[in-house]
């Protein structure tokens, strides 16, 4: 079992804060296992296993306790002194009402509240009102390169970085070896995501009287994310993908097309990314780009036998900024467009993404953006190359397994 060091780490230091901890993140991502091991250093701790508490609302066992009067009353059976309790959520979306439930247990003062759930819509309703600012959320994802070579345990170092990219970083994939059974469970993943969350989620607002964003016609969501699966790194448009549709037989709206990619993104499958305008210090609402969440979904998605290099290692280090804690938008200097702006606190850093820097028209292309920006924050570029790595004048050409590694 890998350690999520850094997700570890991050919980950790909110242990005992006085907010509920929200672990979000796509399913089989690892928010399950990250709470069995952050149990585990609970237990090093010297924290009685009887303070611990942990519920998985997928197992049947607990359907009764789907009931969030039911939950409420079987954690304050179950934590019956004034002990500090631990108490681990597991997909609680799947609980109707669940944040009247965790509200009440709040209050109460000695119950350290973890949960997690599969899909963003856990925070945009009633729990976002109840709770607002004591609750922080972590948000977990696939396998950064360098836990990929930990659980897969290649030593070489360029056939790991190929086989990444390939079949992407879902913890549980990197045990399969047979790669037809690694499509049967990427197509598992995917028919469960958008059959079953985004079904349910539908559900829970029609429960709760909220309209809105409904997803009915599953075959368009199945069209939409293949559009978006074979576009990643492209500046994108509803009206574009709407326009697709509708030219291929589909007659649809714009808004519906909205919609669903909505549900998508809520589903942790993809990660909208907005354009950031430096001369204007402003966000650019029109036009966006999309990455998805794990490139072996991609490839299972669209089922290329192109692997379209450079848009995947934009992919993969779009969520490796994000890993390292930084928003990250797409940069416009004028006409020039920068591939990732990527800011944390006071730090603003410029990524240019490249699979290759030896061809001298590419090399002139990527280095001007970055050359036309004034400011003293540090440019990047991200290559596969290693002949072109240096210096120049301020920019500095980095290789990107390197870089993934660091």
């Amino acid at each position: 079992m890998i350690q999520r060091l850094g997700y570890l780490e991050k919980l950790l230091n909110w242990k005992d804060k006085d907010v509920i901890k929200v672990i979000t993140g796509m399913r089989r991502c690892g928010k399950s296992t990250l709470l069995k091991q952050f149990q585990q250093l609970l237990i090093e701790q010297k924290i009685e296993p009887g303070c611990i508490l942990f519920i998985n609302f997928e197992e049947l066992e607990n359907q009764d306790l789907l009931d969030y009067k039911n939950l409420y009353k079987y954690i304050i059976k179950s934590c019956n002194t004034k002990k500090r309790y631990y108490i681990f959520l597991d997909e609680i979306q799947n609980v109707i009402n669940y944040e009247k439930a965790i509200d009440s247990l709040y209050v109460k003062g000695n119950f350290d509240i973890y949960i997690t759930g599969s899909n963003s819509y856990l925070l945009s309703g009633e729990l976002a009102t109840l709770l607002s600012g004591r609750y922080i959320e972590i948000s977990i994802l696939p396998f950064s390169f360098k836990e990929y070579i930990d659980a897969k345990k290649i030593q070489n170092i360029d056939e790991a970085f190929s086989s990444y990219i390939s079949y992407g970083g879902l913890p549980y994939s990197t045990s399969l070896s047979d790669l037809n059974y690694l499509d049967d469970y990427l197509e598992g993943i995917y028919n469960t995501v958008i059959i079953k969350d985004i079904e349910e989620r539908r559900i829970r607002k029609i429960e709760s009287n909220r309209n809105d964003r409904n997803v009915n016609d599953i075959s368009l969501l199945q069209k939409i994310s293949q559009y978006l699966a074979s576009s990643i790194g492209n500046i994108i448009s509803i009206k574009s993908i709407t326009d697709y549709l509708t030219s291929s037989g589909r007659k649809t709206s714009n808004t519906t097309v909205d919609s669903y990619i909505s549900s998508l993104t809520e589903a942790y499958i993809f990660y909208k990314v907005e354009r950031y305008d430096l001369q204007g210090k402003a966000l650019l609402k029109q036009n966006s780009k999309y990455y998805i969440i794990d490139t072996g979904l991609r490839r299972h998605l669209i089922k290329k036998k192109e692997i379209d290099l450079g848009f995947l290692l934009e992919n993969i280090v779009y969520f490796e900024l994000v890993r390292r804690g930084y928003k990250v938008y797409i940069g416009k200097s004028g006409t020039s467009k920068i591939d990732f702006v990527a800011l944390k606190n006071d730090i603003t850093e410029y990524y240019q993404i490249s699979a290759s820097l030896l061809d001298q028209t590419t090399f002139n292309r990527e280095m001007k953006p970055l050359k036309q920006i004034k400011d003293n924050y540090k440019k990047t570029i991200l290559t596969l190359d290693r002949f072109t790595l240096g210096n120049y004048e301020g920019i500095e050409v980095i290789n990107i397994i390197d870089w993934l590694l660091k």
